[in-house]
């Protein structure tokens, strides 16, 4: 079984970044020497976007951020933060305004580069690479604005999401004997893309231009097409921010299905009580340092949390 991790890092999040291929969901078909093959098996069948996320590593831990440290024009916004997630788990990270949430979200998947410190994933340093890299890895984020492509079809968004695709080769798209493959491939792609806005309840708005969507529409929209890169591990900014109580609550079953099938998320959140509620493990940064972690019960009863980011009482 090829690595996981071995990915093409020459090409944009969600572009072809594989060899020439004509391959299937079931795995089948055919891919030219060198390209990267992903060959994990999951319950929904191999090639399923909802299937499941990740292999079988023995890394207990993914995700490892050791000393970052990252300073705008004198300003230090993460000061020697370090925690790590653990696979299969859903881990909240927060902290008040300003305590470097979401700048260490940047460094991570390489928005920004630290000054100093170390990103590991999988087992593999990535401390410094371009987001593209990171996202090829496995490593997937969205934003706390939705950032869809506002002039597209919500289908055509989704469809600019799976890696591998053989028709962004302009060559291979108008080579007569060639394109029947990208036509089968697009084909393909579109039953996983269907598949998807389906699990996620927005297939009827799959033709509505995704600038015309409701915020928590959006926000469904930006996890799903994620989903279809084929991640390990999901950072979730702020996904729940303007959306409203009933699609809150849909995103929230989302991700925990997501999670019973493997999938590893790191979640920043301003609503406590969705932390509390949802979490395993919470990770609390104040002033760019982490201050404590643990247990949902162990941060709510502890003290310096209390006095510095809740201000009383949970």
């Amino acid at each position: 079984m090829r690595d996981r991790r071995a990915r093409d890092d020459d090409g944009p999040t969600g572009a072809g970044v594989g060899g020439d291929a004509d391959l299937r969901p079931d795995g089948s078909g055919t891919r030219s020497e060198g390209a990267d093959v992903d060959t994990r098996e999951t319950p929904g069948g191999a090639g399923s976007p909802i299937a499941g996320g990740g292999v079988s590593l023995d890394a207990e831990y993914p995700l490892v951020v050791s000393d970052l440290v990252k300073s705008f024009g004198g300003i230090t916004a993460v000061d020697g933060a370090s925690f790590r997630v653990e696979r299969g788990s859903l881990t909240g990270l927060i902290g008040p305004n300003g305590a470097g949430k979401s700048t260490t979200f940047n460094l991570i998947t390489g928005v920004h580069a630290p000054d100093s410190g170390t990103v590991t994933f999988n087992g593999e340093e990535i401390t410094g690479l371009e987001p593209h890299q990171v996202a090829n890895r496995g490593l997937v984020r969205t934003f706390q604005i939705a950032r869809e492509l506002k002039e597209m079809t919500v289908l055509e968004n989704m469809m600019l999401a799976p890696k591998g695709q053989v028709g962004e080769r302009l060559w291979r798209s108008v080579t007569p004997g060639v394109r029947g493959g990208v036509i089968e491939q697009e084909r393909e792609l579109l039953e996983r893309v269907w598949e998807t806005l389906e699990f996620f309840e927005i297939d009827h708005l799959a033709e509505e231009f995704a600038g015309n969507l409701s915020g928590g529409q959006r926000k469904l929209l930006e996890l799903a097409r994620a989903l279809l890169t084929d991640p390990d591990m999901l950072l979730l900014d702020e996904p729940f921010a303007g959306v409203n109580p009933t699609l809150e609550a849909r995103l929230l079953d989302h991700v925990h299905e997501l999670k019973d099938r493997g999938y590893t998320f790191l979640l920043v959140e301003h609503d406590m009580d969705l932390i509390m509620e949802n979490c395993e493990h919470v990770v609390v940064l104040h002033q760019g340092r982490v201050l404590t972690e643990g247990t949902p019960a162990e941060v709510r009863d502890d003290e310096e949390v209390i006095e510095a980011y809740l201000g009383g009482s949970v």
